[in-house]
């Protein structure tokens, strides 16, 4: 029988580790780096460093590793042992706190944006204390950020670290003006929900564009999909459930909080959801969560997909970003609470982030955006790209009331002050959930909903992270000066909420009245990830990133460099998949079915002369033509692939693609389903979406 306590992060060299093999004091400068950010001395170093090898040896370890997050989505590592050789040719375990808080990997093959030449190769690490090492697989893993030679920031993680401090400082400055003095720190928090696909090992093999690309480029509509939502909480098949239980044993071992598993609505796809903790940690846990998934899903003679639409027609995924912010104390800034001061201080911090959506949808936008998340984003199942804020009827009647200073229907109030009336108690879920909103608060947290299941957590947080950091330094800044702070909370929050509400929609974001109505109100409607990203590199962004130290302006200009380069090498590798798959694979299938029809349908007409003419026959010239299109629009295809490198510039590559080769993919894909829908199944070359949607059974 499993102990969870027991293994739960039994493979983590974490606080109760620390305080079982470091010396007292060493242990409290440890904590006071992790907690408050206080510099780490070097004989500090040392010591947690032996005590960590040592540690980690005893768990099986032989390697170390600086465990980082560059621009290419996924997590890097590279690995050395922890052998020193001894002057009688043997070796000794060695493990210095200079290796533990520096390493230099090869950073030349990383993306830079243009920021740096290939032969500029040095690259720096830094140990993250913040985030728990723990050991893998034979190996410690020390969670690090990575940045250049000249100091430029080069991963996922040392931004989000930034923006997080961002808000700590500001938030700060709001909680000490209501009073709060025994709050040291402000934390960001997230809990998301991950999404994914789970199918036979056996057919992924034979799908070249899985293997690929992570999609399917190909596929005729299965006879069933989710029209009878049957799959959605579904019992769990036992070959699913096996995988499951694997992968909640392995999370926990890593500390990773795995509370809920279920299935989803779409055929094989599945959803698993940890606890809240602070943003880097959960961003961390959840790059090591997806590895561990693929991993785990391998063991188990499957293949787990993340892509946030591998399958056309039915439901993708994404990764439900759950954020909110917590003060070191346990006190959750985004509760209504109970008390006019609480209430107060919680309508503040809630106009804080609805202002910060409305001024800046375009970067949270973008923060979402990518080749894969493009075929998600307003497809029933996925917010639209238009960004809005839903709060519920009941706040949002109470907001109205706030702006009007008018009676709460469901107060017996006359008027609402805030720091003088009370809000009425919003129970957490008071409203209904609405599953169409990009960005919805959820009774003490507000729920990113637009985020991509391969996405790292680390840019949408960021974002967030930051433009909440910067309304909230506008907000302190003028409260601060206010002779009476009462009366300038209540003026603020009423013209906060008069100057953003056009961001504020509770309704049904699918609806193309939305669509209209959003346009009137001036919301912005960045269609694409082509349309999108370029935005980064606006004026007022890199100010906005500058003025909250998350970025240089630099920084900026190469990551949107690196981002749109991303886009179009995803499009364009997709691109000669499917020329591949098409020439060598449909078309030759293709043309043997209509032979063997041909000469079936000759059969018939020899056998019974003056006889109608046989169906044969004509589902022989419904596909020849198919496959005459077929044939000519890989043509089309590979001749707009050879243009779209010529264009130097990234965002107008970018935008070529989205404008020029997607429609013509597309057409080439209509084509080859078709075909597929008139073939015998033994003819065709690849499974079908039914043999991949219900291959685990």
């Amino acid at each position: 029988m499993m102990n969870v306590p027991q293994i739960f992060a039994s493979d983590v060299f974490n606080c109760q580790v620390m305080q079982e093999r470091l010396p007292k004091e060493i242990y409290k400068s440890l904590v006071k780096t992790i907690r408050f950010g206080h510099p780490l001395d070097m004989s500090v170093a040392n010591v947690v460093a032996n005590a960590m090898k040592d540690w980690a040896v005893e768990k099986g370890a032989t390697h170390f590793t600086h465990w980082f997050q560059p621009m290419t989505g996924i997590t890097a590592e590279k690995h050395d042992s922890f052998i020193s050789p001894t002057k009688d040719g043997k070796v000794i375990m060695e493990f210095s706190g200079k290796e533990l808080v520096m390493g230099e990997p090869d950073a030349s093959s990383f993306p830079s944006g243009g920021v740096r030449a290939t032969f500029e190769a040095r690259g720096y690490t830094a140990w993250d204390p913040t985030s728990f090492a723990f050991v893998k697989d034979g190996t410690l893993y020390i969670p690090t950020a990575f940045f250049s030679y000249s100091g430029e920031v080069l991963d996922k993680k040392t931004p989000l670290l930034k923006s997080m401090e961002a808000l700590n400082k500001e938030a700060l400055r709001i909680l000490r003006l209501f009073g709060n003095t025994t709050a040291q720190r402000v934390i960001a928090q997230v809990g998301a929900e991950q999404e994914y696909f789970l199918i036979d090992r056996a057919v992924y093999e034979k799908r070249k564009d899985l293997i690929f690309t992570g999609r399917t480029l190909f596929g005729a509509k299965a006879p069933k999909g989710q029209e009878l939502e049957d799959h959605y909480f579904c019992p769990i098949k036992p070959r699913v459930s096996a995988f499951m239980k694997e992968l909640d044993e392995e999370l926990w071992r890593y500390g990773i909080l795995a509370k809920t598993k279920h299935n989803e609505v779409a055929p094989a796809q599945h959803e698993l959801a940890p606890i809240f903790t602070s943003i880097n940690v959960a961003s961390d846990q959840n790059q090591l969560m997806m590895e561990i998934m693929k991993e785990v899903a391998s063991r188990h003679g499957l293949v787990c997909l993340l892509h946030e639409k591998p399958f056309e027609g039915i439901n993708g995924s994404g990764k439900h970003n759950n954020w909110s912010m917590g003060t070191d104390t346990g006190l959750n800034l985004l509760d209504p609470g109970t008390t006019p001061a609480e209430n107060g201080q919680f309508m503040l911090f809630l106009m804080a982030v609805i202002k910060a959506v409305n001024d800046h949808q375009d970067l949270l936008r973008l923060s979402v955006a990518s080749a894969g998340n493009d075929h998600r984003l307003g497809a029933n199942e996925a917010p639209p790209a238009i960004v809005s804020v839903f709060v519920g009827e009941e706040l949002e009647a109470i907001l109205a009331a706030l702006e009007k200073e008018e009676t709460y229907k469901g107060s017996d109030r006359k008027v609402m002050k805030l720091g003088v009336d009370a809000l009425p108690v919003i129970p957490k879920d008071t409203t209904d959930r609405n599953r169409t909103s990009p960005f919805a608060f959820t009774g003490n947290k507000f729920e990113f909903r637009m985020v991509g299941s391969s996405f790292s957590l680390a840019g949408p947080n960021i974002t967030i992270n930051a433009i909440v950091a910067d309304t909230l330094r506008q907000f302190a800044d003028e409260l601060e000066k206010a002779p009476d702070f009462t009366a300038a909370l209540h003026a603020l929050v009423v013209r906060t909420i008069r100057e953003n509400k056009r961001i504020i929609f509770n309704g049904n974001n699918y609806s193309p009245e939305w669509t209209e109505e959003a346009a009137r109100r001036g919301l912005c409607n960045l269609k694409n990830a082509a349309e999108a990203l370029p935005h980064f590199a606006d004026e007022k962004n890199i100010a906005l990133f500058e003025r909250m130290k998350v970025f240089t302006a630099r920084e900026v200009v190469t990551r949107t460099e690196i981002m749109l380069e991303n886009y179009s090498k995803v499009l364009g590798i997709e691109g000669l998949t499917m020329l591949d798959m098409a020439r060598r694979d449909i078309f030759p299938a293709v043309s043997g079915y209509v032979r063997e029809l041909a000469k079936t349908a000759a059969d018939v007409k020899a056998a019974l002369p003056g006889a109608e003419t046989p169906a044969e026959e004509e589902t022989a010239r419904q596909l020849l033509a198919l496959n005459t299109e077929i044939a000519a629009k890989a043509k089309e295809l590979e001749a707009l692939l050879s243009e779209a490198q010529t264009v130097s510039e990234t965002a107008a590559q970018a935008t070529f693609f989205a404008e020029k080769v997607l429609p013509v993919m597309q057409q080439l894909r209509s084509a080859a389903d078709e075909a597929e829908s008139l073939t015998d199944e033994k003819a065709w070359p690849f499974p079908t979406y039914g043999d991949l949607l219900f291959s685990v059974t």
